[in-house]
């Protein structure tokens, strides 16, 4: 079973026609859906409203099969993203969080202990920002990561983040074996170094496999001495949200699927290339439909 820690929320998308909807979100939340669909035993970590919203979260995770025992629930609003889509379908986002549910995930509200069904820890987004939840959960992650793979998705947004924060995912991401993160990210993290760089640097820290997300570029991936880089497929785009987290999904998915789901990873290179050519389809799938909407596994070409 993978765990996937963190936020679940509500998109509040404003279309570029001056149209508006609601859309369930979040990183941590899309990428547990994903997981689910792509047959992956899956839990979701987080804390969830009891307000309508949080229902109709907690009752989309279920019913794509994700299991909830290990979410807490508390009378906080549910907490908002307010994303603006361009004509090209690129989403700009302005989070309304305080007071609301995703942060007020508590260390008093993790288990003690995760069962030895437990293969992965997935962490990212919000997750890492918002406090106390991201206190609660890097505690959590690093107290018991060990004879797990940790997948670390920083998922930056700017605007949030502080000095504290840097520090903090630097910890994660050196006790991770996976990082997923897009070119984005990678020039926040590194802005004097290009994508391929900065991959190299988070290797030299301890990390196993790196993933980078490209937009309609593809991904690149760098473990141990192989380097490998693929195309998008080809799709009609929609909008971009949820993407990235369904890549990250498709990864994870990939290695379950080819029993890979441990700390110590050794792949080829065709490897490391049918995997990242399985994430950018499942990508590509969500990005050319409306919304955080990962695709089922029936959808998809065997990998």
């Amino acid at each position: 079973m993978i765990v996937v820690c963190g936020e679940a929320l509500m998109d509040m998308i404003r279309n570029a026609d001056g149209t508006q909807r609601a859309m369930p979100g979040g990183g941590p939340f899309n990428t547990a859906r994903a997981l689910a669909r792509l047959g992956v035993p899956t839990a979701f970590l987080g804390h969830l409203s009891t307000d309508k919203f949080g229902q109709e979260l907690a009752a989309l995770l279920s019913a794509d099969g994700v299991t909830m025992k290990l979410a807490s629930t508390g009378p906080q609003p549910t907490t908002i993203a307010v994303a603006d889509l361009d004509q090209e379908g690129l989403a700009e986002y302005e989070f309304l969080v305080d007071g609301t549910s995703a942060p007020n995930l508590t260390a008093d509200a993790l288990p003690e202990h995760l069962g030895d069904d437990v293969d992965a820890l997935h962490i990212g987004t919000l997750g890492l920002v918002l406090e106390p939840m991201a206190s609660s959960l890097a505690e959590f992650a690093l107290r018991e990561r060990a004879g797990r793979l940790l997948m670390i998705d920083p998922n930056i947004r700017p605007g949030l983040v502080d000095e504290l924060y840097r520090d903090r995912l630097g910890s994660m991401i050196q006790a991770s074996t996976v990082v997923k993160a897009s070119d984005t990210d990678l020039a926040w993290l590194y802005p004097d170094c290009d994508s391929a760089a900065a991959a190299d640097d988070l290797l030299a820290q301890g990390v196993s496999l790196v993933v980078v997300t490209l937009g309609a570029e593809g991904a690149f991936g760098a473990h141990r001495d192989l380097r490998v880089r693929v195309a998008a497929p080809p799709v009609e785009v929609v909008d971009t949200i949820g993407a990235g987290d369904t890549f990250g999904a498709g990864i994870l998915a990939w290695l379950h699927d080819h029993d890979l789901v441990r700390p110590s990873l050794d792949l080829s290179a065709s490897e490391l290339r049918s995997a990242l050519d399985y994430a950018c389809l499942v990508a590509s799938l969500t990005v050319a439909r409306a919304g955080a909407d990962p695709p089922w596994k029936s959808e998809l070409i065997p990998a």
